[in-house]
């Protein structure tokens, strides 16, 4: 399932002037690296060579931003970026100890036709981990089924957002839903369908021709409009000079999508032959994110970096990976699951989410395995139970 972010979200080239664009599609090495100031050489349970594929490859289900951190902040120091392939490669580095691999974090988006991480997973097999949200990998059950390892964010950043000028007493989307007022979404979104079962918004008032350019939000202000909360807070407010002022929003998480976003998640058939790798690799990707949210600066700048080389039209500057950084945390994004531990899934709730967005998906035509459960979908038998925030 394609994530809900569109093209041109943050492709504000009729209201924001783009980052200087790279055309240099060169492999040099870079000198410098996310989160690691050296490359020492791991041992004991950091070491991944002779365990792990040589090259670690994540697919990521959309381009660089600071969502996908805890990937980008394991590149280490002699790190490439292909901008023909977008794609970033260098030593998989943890605590400034090289494993003994590569990872390689594969950009989505416009890099794979905009086609769903499933989908490119069985396409190309040389891919280890995707980014697969749980409706996404329930919509894909029966024909491309995948298993999430590890959620590094906890709940879903999505959400509706307005103008308090507009609607001063507003506080919940359940407010937006009693005003009648407009509903602006991306075609296909789950949560639209969720959100109409729920009565919280009526069916009348979802407008689906959300493509992602402000242009619509800051001409007609009463309206309400998808987004995430790590991103359009800070960028209708310092980068779209047309609006320059705060918008306020819900959570989509806080109303019952209760999804975990981008999960990390290998083909179902490979769960048993990766096993031993993934012993070893789930815990290190645990600890990566919190690495992030102690010093995100170094991996934003690698975010960045990879942004500007890729040169495809998304543009992603440093204010708003510093944001999505603090927002994050502030927010619950990236926390402790219920299930104990930092990048855990709770099996309740992935199979509450089966309940919930199966019919959904079934309705749109989605082919959902029948008796699916949690187990299926997702599994915590390689989670550090001990990996936690605080």
């Amino acid at each position: 399932m394609k994530r809900a972010r569109t093209t041109a979200i943050v492709l504000t080239a009729l209201l924001v002037p783009a980052l200087a664009a790279c055309t240099d599609s060169s492999k040099k090495p870079a000198a410098s690296q996310g989160g690691a100031t050296s490359n020492v050489a791991a041992t004991g349970a950091d070491k991944l060579a002779g365990v792990c594929p040589s090259t670690v490859v994540v697919q990521q289900d959309w381009e660089p931003e600071a969502e996908h951190s805890g990937v980008y902040s394991l590149i280490g120091r002699g790190y490439t970026i292909d901008a023909n392939k977008k794609r970033v490669t260098g030593p998989l580095v943890i605590g400034g100890k090289d494993t003994g691999v590569k990872i390689q974090v594969r950009a989505g988006g416009s890099a794979i036709g905009f086609q769903g991480v499933t989908a490119e997973m069985y396409i190309d097999k040389s891919i280890t981990l995707g980014a697969v949200s749980t409706d996404g990998a329930i919509g894909s059950s029966v024909t491309q089924p995948v298993t999430a390892v590890v959620s590094q964010l906890d709940k879903s950043p999505q959400m509706l957002m307005w103008d308090p000028k507009s609607h001063p007493s507003w506080n919940s989307i359940a407010d937006a839903g009693k005003s009648g007022s407009t509903v602006l979404v991306s075609k296909g979104v789950d949560y639209a369908s969720l959100l109409e079962e729920k009565g919280l918004i009526k069916p009348k008032q979802i407008d689906q021709g959300y493509t992602g350019a402000p242009s619509r939000f800051v001409t007609d202000p009463k309206i309400v409009q998808q987004g995430f909360a790590t991103a359009e807070p800070y960028i209708y407010q310092h980068e779209i000079k047309q609006w320059d002022k705060p918008v306020k929003y819900q959570l989509l998480a806080d109303v019952g999508y209760n999804i975990y976003p981008e999960a990390l998640s290998v083909r179902t058939g490979e769960l048993s032959s990766l096993a031993p790798c993934l012993k070893k690799l789930v815990p290190i990707l645990q600890q990566a994110q919190i690495d992030y949210l102690n010093n995100p600066g170094p991996t934003n700048n690698l975010i960045t970096t990879a942004v500007e080389k890729f040169n495809d039209g998304w543009t992603y500057s440093t204010g708003v990976a510093n944001y999505a950084a603090s927002t994050m945390k502030q927010l619950g994004i990236v926390t402790d699951d219920a299930s104990g531990a930092l990048g855990g899934m709770d099996l309740k709730r992935v199979q509450s989410a089966i309940n919930t967005f199966g019919p959904i998906l079934k309705k749109g035509g989605a082919k959902v395995k029948s008796g699916l459960t949690a187990a299926d979908i997702a599994t915590d038998r390689f989670i550090d139970t001990h990996t936690k925030l605080d």
